[in-house]
């Protein structure tokens, strides 16, 4: 539910503009499934052997220290997750306005007001009801693969009719253009902006049903990520091929929705049905990433690597009411500003260089605790296959956009001065701590909020 979002609406265009061939492009979304199995099965380890929420975060700073851990989480808070909500919440409702400016691409204006709606509204859902979060998930994971489902199955009509032209091998190796080394380290990042969230089910680990259940009968964080990736893998590559049923690389390039004009040339009458599913699973992505992210900051916040208000959830919901309003806010001043596609570069690039720091992390944690108790324990070969195509894709995309990549490292490296004066520097003066508890208590009061180690009786005592 949290892979497939606005990735596989979005991304197919910036996937062929670098790889410069349809053969090629669909080399790159097998590619990255099979990448995103190699990292997963390293994250199932991960998550059995520290089953604590926070994901990457809680791994790099139980193995690496205070200072590791809160760079990743600096980096999270402040640009990889707000940007792929805005990314998201921009794809929704780019869709949903599509139909109404059909010969145009939508106001900007129009589509910025329509994006934070969605954002508040589920913002408040999140922090209203677990459960009603968790069923928008369930209840619109279905509605998109559905919506795919729909488009791989018309792909597939298309085929045995004989429409197949940009798909035999003469045409689809047929290069535009000659992609270097460089191109092709980009179209993954655009590719594996599609595939982001295959992590983010050890974001919410504490709060699995039974997460570290014997082998002899299988283990629910696992179980989870052995069956998506590969079922993702599939989706995504036979949707690709389905647009390419009906398109050209050119009119697909030159496509600003690329499912709606997939639709309108495919399905006639029933073209409206592609925006109104796309802004389905745009929607559930949004809640889904909501829903990650703030417990995130929650994580973050109870090590004391954020303040406390944000470590605190609401008396009667058990929602981390502090957290969602951070991630809503930092996402909202995201979506003001940043063209989507040298978002999802920049997005990509710091959650690859993230991912690849906590799978070093699981092999020093081999070195240092080889004794710790695994219930999962991956071959050495998969850790060490997936970060030497991590470091050949860092070197590259490096090489080929320096800037991007260049402002990404300084907004990680911003945290070291950040991470010393709040969180090493324990003595401060009184009037600092006066002025930090004066926040903590007036964002109590407004949000309703105690510490989640306490009880309600507790916090009334106090």
């Amino acid at each position: 539910g949290n892979i497939i979002g606005s990735g596989i609406f979005i991304s197919p265009k910036g996937v062929l503009e670098h790889t410069g061939s349809v053969g090629l492009a669909l080399v790159i979304w097998v590619l990255g499934g099979g990448v995103a199995a190699l990292g997963s099965l390293c994250y199932a380890e991960l998550g059995v052997t520290i089953p604590k929420s926070g994901g990457d975060y809680s791994y790099v700073t139980e193995i690496f220290g205070g200072l590791a851990g809160f760079l990743l989480l600096w980096s999270a808070v402040l640009i990889m997750y707000p940007t792929s909500l805005a990314v998201i919440a921009l794809t929704f409702s780019n869709y949903v306005l599509q139909p109404v400016f059909p010969n145009c691409i939508p106001p900007y204006n129009a589509s910025r007001i329509l994006s934070m709606v969605c954002l508040l509204l589920l913002t408040w859902v999140n922090s209203s009801s677990v459960r009603w979060a968790t069923r928008i998930q369930d209840i619109f994971t279905a509605g998109k693969l559905l919506a795919l489902a729909l488009i791989i199955i018309v792909g597939f009509i298309q085929i045995f009719k004989g429409n197949y032209k940009e798909l035999t091998p003469s045409n689809a190796f047929n290069f535009w253009m000659t992609p270097s080394v460089g191109h092709l380290a980009l179209a993954f990042l655009q590719g594996s902006f599609a595939f982001s969230g295959w992590n983010f089910l050890n974001y919410v680990t504490e709060e699995l049903v039974d997460p570290r259940r014997q082998v002899s009968i299988s283990m629910n964080l696992p179980r989870a990520i052995f069956i998506s990736i590969p079922l993702v893998t599939f989706v995504y590559t036979f949707t690709n091929i389905a647009y390419f049923t009906a398109m050209s690389p050119q009119e697909l390039l030159s496509s600003n929705a690329v499912a709606v004009t997939f639709g309108e040339k495919l399905l006639g009458y029933f073209s409206w049905v592609m925006p109104v599913s796309v802004a389905l699973s745009t929607f559930g992505g949004i809640n889904g990433y909501l829903f990650t992210s703030s417990r995130l900051c929650f994580s973050g916040a109870r090590e004391g690597h954020l303040p406390s208000l944000l470590a605190m959830i609401h008396v009667k919901h058990c929602t981390p009411i502090p957290a969602l309003l951070v991630c809503c806010l930092a996402t909202l001043i995201i979506m003001l500003v940043g063209d989507t596609y040298t978002l999802i570069n920049y997005v990509s690039f710091i959650n690859y260089l993230c991912y690849g720091v906590t799978i070093i992390g699981l092999i020093v944690l081999r070195w240092k605790k080889p004794k710790i108790f695994r219930p999962i324990k991956v071959n050495l070969l998969i850790p060490i296959t997936y970060l030497a195509f991590w470091a050949f894709l860092l070197i590259f995309s490096l090489y080929s956009e320096p800037v991007v990549c260049g402002v990404g490292l300084i907004i990680i490296l911003t945290g070291v001065p950040v991470f010393f004066l709040g969180v090493y520097w324990r003595n401060k003066p009184k009037c600092v701590n006066r002025l930090i508890e004066s926040m903590t208590c007036w964002g109590q009061k407004l949000c309703f909020v105690v510490y989640p180690q306490g009880g309600v009786a507790e916090e009334e005592e106090a």
